[in-house]
């Protein structure tokens, strides 16, 4: 039987939310093995002077549990 473990982070980036989502997951790929998939849960970016300076996106990261 396997066991599915989930992290939520957010990911930033100053090019697009896909980047961003992207950004998310290497990171997470740095220190977490067997990956197995990603949900995007939310979009979002920071202002700044009327523009959008920073694109913001939630991602919930899957990955088995090892023995």
């Amino acid at each position: 039987m396997a066991v599915i473990k989930t992290i939520d982070l957010v990911g930033v980036s100053g090019e697009s939310w896909r980047d961003a989502a992207v950004q998310a997951l290497k990171e997470a790929s740095k220190t977490i093995r067997g990956i197995s998939g990603m949900d995007i849960l939310e979009t979002s970016c920071n202002v700044s002077d009327g523009e959008i300076s920073e694109y913001l996106t939630h991602v919930r990261i899957k990955f088995r549990i090892e023995r």
